[in-house]
């Protein structure tokens, strides 16, 4: 294992991708599989809650392994520091154009977003890299869980008071609706709103911590290790912390954030050790794809829909969803069968760029 082109990085990152796909495009949402819906609030995390930190997490992994090279090459701090900010602008850009896709009412247009968390995690861990040791990284981390916890706790919400974690009845709702202007997803609050933007920083930090164990001079066994032994730790300390801070996916509680993050550090210490150590990479191929264009492919699956589900049930959905009917499929049986269908759909142009070598750099 080095940290030359990680096989296992690629494909993590790709069926993350995919499952980000999968949950987000149901036949019908109202006949879903429950594990691919998120927890109501705070109750037991879903499968389809763990896909968004995991991809937070890989960023920052992908942080310490692309800039570290970088760096060690001798490219100046400034230049890498012009990059960092123009990427990030263009997928928070690309975020804001699916919000506004297709009608384009910039009235109801909506800030928060996936890629636009994305990008704002980004940003921050990139230029965190560049300007501060791993040890201070890491301080910034747990910094920004206590701070979220403290907020969420102390600071009291208008006319309800302090320490509340109801929906839309928190201190996080109330700076959504009072800062964020146009729609935000749930009326008056966004899960992907500004103060649990802060713990997602810290999801991307754990993963710089895991990039630059996998970028050391450690042996391939420590380092599979210390992933492991981290990441029990991180899902640990998450649990016990859950008790008095529910872990929740929504407001992207501190437990959240690190029990997430030790998922995902046991997963990407399970994916290096099968897929780079042990040489099983075949069934990988599929994930290796769609991991190396991951921004193209979550866009491409945001602009499809247009043109899969048509006005007054012409399109192909309507006509694939009656026909899975049909056949005796039960309707959350079709909805799952659309949604793998999509996937594939969204998976032919992105491997066309893979086997043409085309990896766009946003």
């Amino acid at each position: 294992m080095d940290d030359k082109r990680l096989v296992s990085l690629d494909a993590f990152r790709g069926f993350t991708v995919a499952a980000m796909i999968l949950v987000n495009n149901p036949g019908d949402w109202n006949n879903t599989f429950g594990l691919l819906l998120h927890a109501e609030w705070h109750q037991m995390i879903t499968p389809t809650d763990l896909i968004f930190p995991f991809f937070l997490f890989i960023v920052g992994v992908s942080v310490v392994l692309a800039y570290g090279k970088q760096r060690d090459a001798g490219k100046p701090a400034s230049g890498l520091r012009r990059k960092i900010l123009w990427r990030g602008l263009k997928i928070f850009a690309l975020g804001i154009f699916l919000s506004l896709y297709p009608d384009f009412n910039f009235a109801e247009m909506r800030i928060p977003g996936v890629l636009q968390r994305i990008a704002i995690v980004f940003m921050v861990c990139a230029l965190l890299f560049l300007y501060s040791s791993w040890k201070t990284q890491a301080i910034w981390g747990a910094v920004f869980l206590v701070m979220y916890w403290a907020v969420m706790f102390f600071v009291p919400v208008p006319g309800l008071g302090a320490g509340l974690l109801e929906p839309g009845q928190n201190v996080a709702a109330w700076l959504d609706s009072m800062l964020i202007p146009g729609s935000l997803w749930e009326g008056n609050w966004d899960p992907e709103g500004i103060l649990s933007t802060i713990p997602s920083l810290a999801t991307g930090i754990c993963g710089m911590m895991a990039g630059h164990l996998i970028s050391s001079n450690l042996s391939r066994e420590r380092k599979l290790v210390w992933l492991y032994l981290g990441g029990f730790c991180a899902l640990t300390a998450g649990y016990f912390w859950g008790w008095s801070f529910p872990i929740n996916k929504h407001i992207w509680t501190s437990s959240y954030a690190l029990y997430t993050a030790g998922l995902a550090s046991l997963a990407l210490a399970s994916f290096i050790w099968v897929v780079d150590e042990l040489g099983y990479r075949k069934w990988t191929a599929p994930g290796v794809i769609y991991g190396t264009n991951p921004i193209a492919a979550y866009f491409l699956a945001g602009v499809f829909t247009l043109f899969v589900n048509l006005p007054e049930g012409a399109g192909i959905q309507h006509g694939l969803m009656q026909a899975f009917g049909a056949i005796g499929m039960s309707p959350k049986l079709a909805s799952l069968a659309w949604a793998l269908f999509y996937n594939v759909l969204c998976f032919l142009p992105i491997y066309l760029l893979y086997r043409r070598r085309i990896f766009i750099k946003l």
